[in-house]
């Protein structure tokens, strides 16, 4: 099954976010794709528990199921970037400079957004405009999808 992997910084509202919402969708839509999360520095703020407040009430209000015990944010690693078809970056001047310190091998294979954190966008704002780019991001890997088995027929 191809693989997305979100990152933020701290993997507890962003990629979260969508990690959660692009699974979601992706099976409604019925796309083989599958997304997973990872931070650049998780850790870095303290224990900021398992998945911001933001994050679960922005699913829940668009219908998507979230676990009473969500897993603890996690960083990323190495072996996350090998086994990702496609890794995204969810806000570029962020993290594009943690890309650089902790895998400069990696820095030009990310996908770049634009999507603020909660210190730049409220959260309403910030995850609707994210909803957006995940629900183009499936279109996009579903159109390619079919694309790559009109070139192998």
């Amino acid at each position: 099954m191809p693989l997305v992997t979100f990152v933020c910084s701290a993997n507890f509202y962003r990629s979260r976010f969508a990690e959660y919402l692009f699974n979601h969708l992706a099976s409604e839509m019925g796309t083989a794709w599958h997304a997973d999360s990872r931070g650049l520095r998780v850790g870095h703020w303290g224990d900021v528990g398992a998945l911001s407040h933001f994050t679960v009430d922005g699913l829940r209000a668009r219908g998507v199921p979230v676990e009473d015990n969500p897993r603890y944010p996690q960083q990323l690693a190495l072996t996350d970037l090998v086994h990702s078809n496609l890794v995204v970056a969810v806000k570029e001047v962020e993290h594009r400079a943690m890309m650089e310190e902790l895998f400069p091998d990696w820095v030009d294979a990310v996908e770049y957004w634009d999507v603020d954190d909660i210190d730049c966008a409220p959260p309403d704002e910030a995850l609707a405009y994210l909803e957006q780019r995940v629900r183009s991001l499936i279109l996009r890997l579903q159109q390619e999808d079919v694309a790559g088995r009109k070139d192998v027929a």
